[in-house]
């Protein structure tokens, strides 16, 4: 997502697949300032590509960790930004019961749909 909300780039797995796994390739090759993502995706392979890049992580730290790293919790709160394309990305309802066993027919219609969203 960018500032406004808008989607840079989708990508999809299979639904078993944790979102960890993608988390790498979806950035990789994107320069942002800040890469905010929650508690869930904090990992170091992950923290580290974001450094490289450029960019600062706004991730909170996952409770199990010794060394807790800060974030900023101001740009934190930016996130419900993102929470919100997904909610007006699931009222498609072929996006919200993927009805398309595909998933290349599925990733699709999501972005048939994010495109909808975006020129609204």
């Amino acid at each position: 997502m960018d500032a406004l909300g808008n989607p840079v780039r989708l990508l999809a797995g299979p639904g078993q697949q944790n979102d960890m796994a993608q988390a790498h390739d979806l950035i990789v090759g994107l320069h942002a300032e800040h890469v905010i993502a929650d508690r869930a995706y904090d990992a170091d392979n992950l923290m580290d590509t974001i450094f490289d890049q450029g960019g600062k992580p706004v991730i909170p730290p996952r409770r199990h960790r010794r060394h807790r790293h800060r974030y900023n919790k101001t740009i934190y709160k930016e996130r419900n930004i993102i929470e919100r394309f997904f909610a007006k990305l699931k009222h498609f309802r072929r996006v919200a019961t993927r009805y398309d066993k595909l998933l290349a027919n599925f990733l699709g219609f999501v972005k048939i749909a994010a495109i909808a969203l975006c020129i609204k």
